[in-house]
């Protein structure tokens, strides 16, 4: 199976060396031409992921015709730009594995609706889970939800892209993967502002699980399953990404939580934290699907520029009740 990957960022690398395990081909497509000229002539990512060599059967292009001949394609753009990178492409039926994590802003659609709405013919997985880009290229064992309808198509890619280090678990639950992707980025801002403004180990205990209960309430309002948001894609995510600084998530709320403001904290054009696109985005979803979401509320507060004692006194605030998912 002939692997291409739509995005030369960290995570896109990395998942082209996964491809490219026992010298298997991948060609990989990438914006910037500084990156196609360091992957093939170096066999490095110098401006996303110096630190790991990659594989000599990684070739990549700035030419996106190139992945048409692929029998399965990575899309690993980020979330608020996979539309622009699939529309007017001609894929066909080639499978579209959709690696991004987040909710296109405007339309509200997780990322495989859009990847339907612009690709019709194309069958759609979502690979999601636990996953630092960094660890994953240098072969650090990981685990991985490979969601799927088509059965078949689901073991073939996971048996492609399978190895002892990297685990992808079958699912069918596309919806319930998309959905634990894109809530955690949002869940994970909050986590580092609990970091940044030094609330200790025990606030951010109670905001992951608070935040657990949130992420499932819309998981299950938006037709996922209970066991896709308690999984690798939804709590495994979220557990890992709220822990780290490893994470932009994480990092940018660090930065909120010490003050800093959320225009000067994404400035880098570099990286890219999904949560703070995705979390106006999600406030306005889960209102149209009637969700109670306060975190996701809050850390929105937090990115429109509110100060962070007024947004944790507001939390700390709320009517006590009994517990609940």
């Amino acid at each position: 199976m002939r692997i291409g990957v739509i995005g030369g960022g960290a995570w896109g690398t990395a998942l082209a060396q996964v491809a490219a395990q026992d010298g298997a081909p991948v060609t990989l497509w990438a914006r910037e031409p500084e990156v196609v000229e360091s992957i093939n002539q170096r066999h490095v990512n110098d401006q996303f992921l110096s630190s790991v060599p990659l594989s000599p059967a990684i070739v990549a292009t700035d030419d996106l015709g190139a992945l048409r001949d692929a029998d399965a394609v990575l899309v690993v753009a980020p979330a608020q730009h996979v539309r622009g990178v699939l529309d007017g492409q001609d894929f066909g039926t080639t499978p579209l594995v959709l690696c991004a994590k987040g909710i296109e802003a405007g339309t509200r659609l997780l990322v495989g609706e859009v990847a339907r709405e612009v690709q019709p013919d194309a069958p759609i997985a979502v690979l999601s889970g636990p996953t630092f880009a960094h660890e994953v290229a240098a072969g650090l064992p990981t685990a991985v939800t490979l969601a799927c309808e088509d059965a078949a198509l689901g073991a073939a890619l996971a048996e492609r892209l399978g190895s002892p280090a990297f685990r992808p678990y079958a699912s069918d639950d596309v919806i319930g993967a998309e959905i634990g992707g894109a809530v955690k980025n949002v869940l994970a801002i909050g986590c580092g502002v609990v970091e940044g403004a030094q609330l200790g180990q025990n606030a951010r205990a109670a905001l992951i699980a608070r935040g657990f209960a949130e992420m499932t309430r819309f998981g299950l309002a938006r037709g996922a399953r209970a066991e896709t948001m308690a999984g690798l894609s939804g709590l495994g995510d979220l557990v890992l990404t709220c822990s780290s600084t490893s994470s932009r998530n994480f990092s940018l709320g660090v930065g909120l939580g010490e003050g800093r403001s959320a225009q000067e904290l994404l400035s880098d054009r570099r990286t890219v934290a999904e949560g703070a696109f995705t979390a106006p985005v999600l406030r306005e979803a889960a209102a149209e699907a009637g969700v109670d979401m306060p975190v996701t509320e809050a850390v929105c507060a937090l990115l429109d520029g509110a100060p962070v004692g007024d947004v944790i006194g507001a939390l700390l605030a709320r009517p006590l009740r009994k517990e609940r998912g």
